[in-house]
């Protein structure tokens, strides 16, 4: 078992601080075990995927990060509290039946912060815009939500989550169902804000060949195995067809790992 390393530099003067330790965990839903014997540390400044087919355990994963399911053996150690999450679902899952504004959307980040019976102030509509400015869509604030684009969608999702100043930024799939040029877009806005702002990021996603380009940190699940570690220990064909259980090749092309 892997765990995460240093990451690389980025302005954030909490750099490296670990936020989150699993200590042998084992997870899984009622009677089934689902992962087990998970040791690593989640720090400030990681950029972490989380990689996988359908059903190796990578939403199990993410929800006892997000504290939402706990352990059934091991410690999970939250080290900062409150520690706070800004998530991004799959653009996909979003209802779109309300006519609600990229505006609005936004501003449902900030209602941890205002509660359930306050209305939205002057401040909290600035930071909202703000919100839309960094993920580079301003001009968005005012049209309706579900006449965007997959892209728009999840650009306005990204910002909503900022809004609420996380510490942790996590994207479920955030490039599912987009084209090629939608797909690079979006990784390149979360490489920006990664760098910006010193977030610890975590993408789930099930296509290897886009988070293996841009995270710092990789883990791997499929069956009963979990590797994680730099992407540069993990992405090798010995570790992915263990893992994966049928033969890989890793290769460059123009500076860019593909898994064959």
């Amino acid at each position: 078992m892997m765990t995460t390393g240093a990451p690389a530099a980025a302005p954030n003067a909490a750099l490296g601080e670990p936020l989150l330790t699993f200590e042998n965990v084992t997870l899984g839903y009622s009677k089934r075990t689902v992962l087990s014997g998970l040791d690593f540390v989640l720090r400030a400044g990681d950029y972490l995927g989380i990689v996988g087919p359908n059903g190796a355990g990578k939403t199990t994963l993410l929800h006892a990060i997000l504290g939402s399911l706990k352990p059934r053996a091991g410690s999970i150690t939250v080290h900062r509290k409150p520690l706070t999450f800004g998530y991004v679902p799959q653009a996909q899952t979003m209802d779109d039946h309300f006519p609600l504004t990229a505006l609005d959307i936004v501003l449902m980040g900030r209602y941890r912060e205002l509660g359930l019976l306050r209305r939205p102030g002057k401040a909290d509509r600035e930071r909202a815009r703000h919100a839309l400015e960094q993920v580079g869509v301003p001009d968005l604030a005012g049209r309706l939500f579900r006449e965007f684009s997959g892209g728009q969608k999840q650009r306005t999702l990204m910002a909503r989550a900022l809004a609420s100043d996380p510490d942790v930024l996590v994207l479920d799939e955030p490039t599912n169902d987009m084209d090629i040029a939608a797909e690079h877009a979006t990784m390149e806005l979360i490489d920006r804000l990664h760098a910006e702002r010193g977030l610890l990021v975590l993408m789930v996603s099930h296509m290897l060949n886009v988070v293996a380009n841009h995270v710092q940190q990789i883990a791997i699940l499929g069956g009963s195995r979990f590797e994680m570690g730099p992407v540069d220990e993990v992405v090798r064909p010995e570790t992915l067809e263990a893992l994966y259980g049928m033969p890989l090749e890793v290769a460059q092309f123009g500076g860019r790992r593909v898994v064959l």
